[in-house]
């Protein structure tokens, strides 16, 4: 069966039945239908000195399409946590319509390990994809309209620095110009869009704390610069509490179960390839302060979620992780170690060992955060004996505990062995530290990142960058962490490059402050903030039945 199959046979009970395992009750929910719910103000203040539990981060190798199922594996094993007696909570990203309905797919996890209702969060869900967008384009249209209006800021229209968004990938609208027509329709400028989700509004919905964290950061947010090049903020434009006003509904977390029934907070959803690529930290601490156990991911490979999770959310969490599980495909090793895609079905064990290296790199990096490790491998069903018993005997001979998972065909029951391993992993002495020291200047930063994490040789800045460089430690923005843009698919900011490149040079081509997240982004290759749809967009198969069912829907 496929997974929207599944899903729709799936028995899933009320969100209120689902809340009480947990200890919430009705009036801490503002619920919306009968299976999705949001978390009122008032019962996350009262939450607020909980203690914690334990925090598992689930990541993974470099993406490749063979695919690696790290949502999966993530909903898996939490139901695996619960089923031997843990109370365990998700923390999971929200699903953005562009790769829906091009060619990632969703962010529900997949066979017997998803949350529920599947159809509504790959879709609409809360609305809160919607909020985000029309604050973010609110931001755009009052800024224009104070350039029209006179500009009493003295804003320099060539320097504006805001995008709008959509929650869509339109390559169309990389590159517009607006405000054609004549005097009335506002003042014609080159402008662009990104998607939604690499919007500085998500990022900061992401790392909010309450609703009046959320208007310091969106007063924080720089928009543009003056003729003069002087920073301009949301704050000089005043508008920080009408955009507050739009996303304060957004800005709760929202609830939904696994299949097992299983609690799972689902909010918040920047791409780790643009953006930091983590769920919302009130997401996170209710997690935290509702279980035992607490089972979050970080979007794509561990270069790049992972690291971004450790170096960037943690600070504002006030929890690192207790154990990172870096999920690995015997698929994805064997593309990693040079097969093509349509040879992964037949018996390889030399091009296992080969692509291993890309798993150990990842798997010295964590390390190198001070946090135990533990890797998960997502079976398939043309994986081989030999080629698991290569696998486990390299993570063996690194020191690594090493587990399978069934979780696609098995639910919880197939992570067993994975939940044991992790809650083993733990209980272990560990000494979380951070990849680099906030008064680092922003070029060691983004070395340090480089040569630690992706093990480059160097780094190269291009004109525009050297000067943002000087810019922003002139302003004093260089104490903030650095967030990489870069392809997800490799080390390096060549896609092409899989296994474990050594020895290339990264090109920081520009540098992007995101004040109001709380980052300085620096862009690196092709990546592209407003993603294109494929030859064949995943859309083509979808469609909806009479009564109101999805079809081919994953």
């Amino acid at each position: 069966m496929t997974d929207i199959e599944i899903a729709q046979q799936a028995t899933i009970k009320p969100i209120t039945e689902v809340a009480a395992k947990v200890g919430l009750v009705a009036d801490d929910l503002e619920l919306y239908g009968k299976y999705k719910a949001k978390i009122e103000m008032a019962k996350i203040q009262d939450l607020a000195k909980k203690e914690f539990g334990k925090l598992v981060l689930v990541t993974s190798i470099n993406p490749t399409p063979a695919g690696e199922g790290k949502s999966t594996i993530t909903i898996g094993l939490a139901d695996a946590l619960n089923r031997i007696g843990k109370q365990t909570v998700i923390a999971l990203r929200e699903p953005s319509l562009g790769p829906v309905m091009g060619i990632k797919g969703g962010a529900t996890g997949g066979g017997y390990a998803q949350v529920l209702p599947m159809e509504d969060i790959n879709l609409h869900f809360t609305g809160d994809m919607h909020a985000i967008t029309t604050a973010n384009n609110a931001l755009a249209a009052l800024l224009d309209n104070h350039i029209h209006q006179g500009n009493e800021l003295n804003i320099d229209a060539r320097r504006i620095i805001w995008k709008r968004v959509v929650d869509l990938n339109d390559r169309e609208l990389r590159q517009v110009i607006v405000g054609l027509g004549g005097p009335i329709q506002g003042v014609p400028r080159q402008d662009g869009f990104d998607i939604t989700v690499a919007s500085e509004i998500m990022a900061i919905l992401c790392l909010a704390t309450d609703i009046d964290n959320l208007k310091e950061r969106l007063g924080n947010i720089v928009v543009g610069y003056t003729f003069n090049r002087e920073p301009v903020y949301v704050r000089d434009l005043q508008v920080q509490g009408a955009l507050a006003l739009l996303l304060k509904d957004a800005l709760k977390p929202n609830l939904v179960q696994t299949i097992e029934g299983t609690p799972a907070f689902v909010h918040g959803g920047p791409f780790a390839n643009i953006a930091h690529g983590c769920n919302s930290i009130m997401a996170s601490r209710l997690a935290l302060q509702l279980g035992d156990y607490a089972v979050t991911e970080a979007g794509f490979g561990a270069d790049l979620g992972a690291e971004k999770f450790l170096d960037i959310k943690v600070p504002h969490l006030g929890k690192a992780p207790d154990v990172v599980v870096i999920v690995a495909t015997i698929r994805a090793l064997k593309m990693h170690g040079g097969v093509a895609k349509d040879q992964l079905a037949e018996e390889n064990v030399a091009a296992v060992k080969t692509g291993y290296q890309n798993l150990k790199r990842h798997i010295e990096n964590m390390q190198g955060y001070g946090v135990p490790v533990v890797v998960a491998i997502n079976e398939f069903v043309t994986d081989t004996e030999a080629e698991f018993a290569q696998l486990e005997s390299l993570c063996t001979d690194q020191g690594v505990v090493v587990k399978r998972a069934s979780v696609w065909a098995n639910g919880g029951a197939g992570g067993e062995e994975l939940a044991k391993a992790v809650i083993n992993a733990a209980a272990q002495e560990h000494d979380f530290q951070t990849l680099y020291q906030m008064s680092d200047s922003l070029e060691s930063k983004i070395r340090q990142v480089v040569q630690k994490i992706y093990h480059g040789a160097e780094v190269h800045f291009e004109k525009k960058a050297q000067t943002q460089l000087r810019t922003f430690a002139k302003e004093g923005w260089d104490h903030l962490p650095v967030c990489m843009a870069k392809t997800q698919y490799s080390f390096s900011d060549d896609p092409t490059a899989l296994g474990a490149p050594n020895d290339f040079v990264i090109t920081i081509r520009e540098l992007v402050p995101k004040l109001g997240a709380g980052f300085i982004v620096a862009l690196t290759g092709d990546v592209m903030t407003m993603p294109g749809l494929p030859k064949k967009p995943a859309a083509l198969k979808m469609d909806v039945d009479e009564v109101g069912n999805a079809v081919g829907l994953f």
